[in-house]
């Protein structure tokens, strides 16, 4: 039987290795393990979110908290091969371009284990962003490159890959987002329906959270400036990253923007809230303008 470790650390895997485990759950030959890294480690940014997506609580979670690149990366390397150690692994499926992509990447491959990158083959071009080292580094070593758009395929050709290791596959986020709205229809969430009631008919849904644009005064400062005055004409929700709360209120930008809670009413056009749950999330994003 081939076992399969499943790597998930930050919000944007647990939606990309939903469908990946309902696909698995029914594949008698294959045993799967859900490795949760930590990167996203408190329950407001992890554990609601295993909770909606119906994944089943993680095997192993390395809980490596926050810290900078290297401490992160580090961190899960040194943990995550006491685990392949352990499991002895077929191949070890990491998802994205997050530090727990490319930590797990390199552990399972000094350890002679295949390597399998779903998201395999973006490029952003631009080698100032952290996520584009995580990308090239882990799809360099990767056995089996699972592609989720076309350009990804002609990134990995120019870049030596050979046509056997490479796979076009879909979009696995597409496959959860259709999965979610049947679930959706049948029960909208709570808070969803409350921020939905008090926004109107018209509103925008925005998010921000990458370091070049949050943690920069000047770039930030222009961004939440011109929320503001597009919130003139549209209110728009603003679910709120904790690192980019802490640089708005370090910045002393709150004055452009204001805090909502559930039972709240709406008393400013640019509405910072809380990090919400996928499917609160889904279900204000479904109907925005914008």
């Amino acid at each position: 039987m081939l076992k399969i470790l499943i790597i998930a650390g930050a919000r944007p895997n647990f939606m990309k290795i939903a469908p990946i485990i309902r696909a698995l759950s029914n594949a008698a030959h294959i045993e799967h393990k859900i490795v949760h890294t930590g990167q996203h480690y408190d329950a407001a940014m992890s554990q609601n979110f295993f909770d909606e997506l119906g994944i089943p609580e993680p095997h192993y979670n390395l809980e490596v908290g926050s810290g900078s690149h290297a401490q992160q990366t580090a961190n899960i390397m040194t943990r995550f091969e006491e685990v392949c150690i352990a499991e002895k692994p077929g191949i070890v499926m990491v998802v994205g371009d997050v530090n727990s992509t490319v930590a797990c990447g390199l552990v399972a491959k000094k350890l002679h284990v295949e390597l399998a990158h779903v998201e395999a083959g973006l490029r952003s071009n631009d080698r100032s962003m952290p996520e584009e080292i995580n990308r090239l580094v882990t799809d360099s070593i990767s056995d089996y490159l699972f592609v989720t758009e076309k350009n990804g395929i002609e990134n990995l050709k120019k870049e030596g890959h050979s046509a056997e290791t490479i796979h076009f596959v879909g979009h696995v986020m597409i496959d959860n987002l259709f999965y979610q709205l049947k679930q959706l229809a049948s029960a909208p969430p709570a808070i969803g329906k409350e921020l939905k009631s008090k926004l109107g008919k018209r509103y925008a849904a925005c998010t921000l959270h990458r370091p070049s644009n949050v943690d920069n005064r000047e770039n930030l400062t222009l961004l939440l400036a011109t929320l503001a005055h597009l919130s003139k004409t549209m209110p728009i929700v603003f679910p709120c990253h904790p690192r980019t709360l802490s640089r708005i209120k370090e910045f002393g930008l709150m004055n452009l923007c204001s805090e909502w809670k559930p039972g709240d009413t709406i008393n400013n056009s640019l509405i910072l809230t809380a990090p919400l749950g996928y499917m609160d999330f889904l279900y204000l994003w479904k109907d925005a303008a914008c």
